[in-house]
């Protein structure tokens, strides 16, 4: 299962160095297959972005993301843009600027129009209860949207330990994706 780190300010910081620091040690001690810059709030977040495109570098396996922003994403030679759920409109301009997609989604119908738009991934969430998000879909949800569509899925919201992958590994998603769970200390 393939495993999505998103940063956010409230642990990563708006510090350059320090989150820059911040940043390679988490990918070095969680080895992540994608990571996301993530921060809805920074004014210096073009320059931050690159900052993240430029310390994920350094991991050859690592795909990093760009938040919203598709042209930044391109500028800066990310992988790809992570878009939100208002901004299906986007996913065909971003797919032709070479970028790959992935979508948040929080239904199974939002599942199958992103599909429907050619997007190359979807996060579906919350899967468990995480502070501000409504209520958990839990894994039930999980395991029927996996089932419905194609796309590949990363399962997001309230993953925090092992065991709350454990749980969801039983959904067969292709991917977790989490803030949390990969800043607490690697087990390995």
């Amino acid at each position: 299962m393939k495993s999505y780190l998103i940063t956010s300010r409230q642990y990563y910081t708006d510090t350059p160095a320090v989150f820059r620091s911040i940043l390679h040690e988490r990918v070095a001690a969680h080895r992540p297959d994608f990571v996301l810059y993530r921060d809805k709030f920074d004014p210096n977040y073009a320059l931050m972005a690159e900052y993240a495109v430029q310390t994920c570098r350094a991991f050859e396996s690592v795909k990093v993301f760009v938040h919203q922003d598709f042209k930044l994403a391109n500028a800066l030679g990310a992988d790809g843009v992570h878009l939100t759920s208002k901004q299906f409109d986007v996913i065909k301009k971003a797919k032709n600027a070479g970028l790959e997609v992935i979508v948040s989604t929080h239904s199974i119908e939002e599942l199958h129009m992103v599909e429907e738009l050619c997007a190359d991934y979807a996060t579906f969430s919350p899967v468990f209860a995480t502070p501000g998000k409504g209520e958990p879909k839990g894994i039930a949800a999980l395991k029927r949207a996996v089932e419905e569509v194609d796309i590949k899925i990363f399962a997001l919201g309230g993953i925090v330990t092992p065991e709350d992958v454990k749980k969801i590994e039983s959904a067969h998603p292709y991917g977790f994706a989490s803030i949390r769970y990969f800043y607490r200390e690697s087990d390995g």
